[in-house]
């Protein structure tokens, strides 16, 4: 049987995965959420390994195995590790390897799935590096445009919120710059996008601005992806309170498209009214429950060759 091109691969970065793999998880994904395979990755293993906090993330990696048929150990906080006792997360990585066949790692260190990767052999999954990545919430969010869109190019797209910190905007950014799109950001000031995001963009022809507020471009856009503010990753020195540009009220969608959906990492603090939860335009729920059918689709092309 000839084996596909993920079959075994790591996912560490968004930048691993080339568009043609990325539409082959995202239709997988497709005829997942259609007709849930049973059984497929029977006598798998997954190892959660969450040295920081995660519900949907880590709870949908879970499900989607028990789903396929696994099983998974793990754990979901750092103080219940070796961690505590000063192991090296390269030395913990070498112990999880051989119990497992394939890692989920979330940890607060930028370059740490890298590490996991390195330390080892089974497959290793990127579930968000500090404030690097998510590459798998990117899977969930180019699914979810897709199904709420029809499609994920040609499309006029807003990424709002912590730029600067926020590890799934810059993994959505740069899976975007695989397609034909407009791209708007808005952030605090002390927020920016990375120079270096914004160079790749450049690079591959991405038209893109930089705006003070949602509100005066919601008229002519399709998505908005709003994400929080992350001041658990602010360092000292920064300033921790200030004016947020990038909240959204029910009186704000007066105007929009009627296509527009909003969409949303989770979980929100204040960026997000809660009287829009029962707009058609709230999606941001679907959002979270898509995780399931991408994730299982993952972990099927990474452990299963058929």
């Amino acid at each position: 049987m000839k084996k596909h091109s993920l079959l075994g691969r790591d996912l560490i970065s968004i930048g691993d995965l080339s568009k043609e793999e990325i539409e082959q998880i995202l239709d997988r994904a497709k005829q997942i959420a259609i007709s849930p395979p049973k059984n497929l990755l029977k006598g798998s293993i997954l190892a959660s390994c969450f040295f920081e906090p995660s519900t949907r993330t880590r709870l949908s990696f879970e499900s989607a195995m028990h789903r396929l048929g696994g099983s998974v150990i793990g754990f979901s906080e750092q103080a219940s590790t070796s961690a505590q006792k000063g192991e090296s997360l390269f030395d913990s990585m070498r112990v999880i390897g051989p119990l497992a066949d394939i890692i989920v790692i979330r940890h607060p260190q930028i370059g740490s799935a890298k590490i996991a990767a390195e330390a080892a052999q089974p497959p290793v999954i990127n579930a968000g590096d500090g404030a690097n990545q998510h590459p798998t919430q990117t899977l969930v969010d180019l699914f979810t445009i897709q199904e709420c869109q029809g499609r994920i190019g040609e499309l006029h797209i807003v990424l709002a919120g912590d730029l600067k910190y926020g590890r799934t905007v810059h993994s959505l950014a740069l899976a975007l710059a695989h397609y034909p799109v407009r791209l708007y950001f808005v952030s605090p000031e002390s927020l920016p996008l990375p120079k270096s995001i914004a160079d790749e963009l450049r690079k591959k022809g991405i038209e893109f601005s930089f705006h003070a507020s949602i509100q005066e471009i919601l008229p002519k856009i399709d998505i908005l992806y709003m994400t929080r503010i992350q001041k658990e990753r602010f360092l000292d020195s920064e300033e921790k309170s200030f004016i947020n540009p990038c909240t959204l009220q029910k009186t704000d969608l007066k105007n929009v498209k009627s296509n527009l959906r909003i969409l949303h990492p989770l979980p929100r603090l204040d960026e997000i009214e809660k009287s829009i939860d029962a707009t058609p335009h709230a999606y941001y729920f679907k959002q979270a429950a898509n995780g399931l059918p991408v994730r299982m689709a993952l972990l099927s092309l990474l452990l299963n060759n058929s």
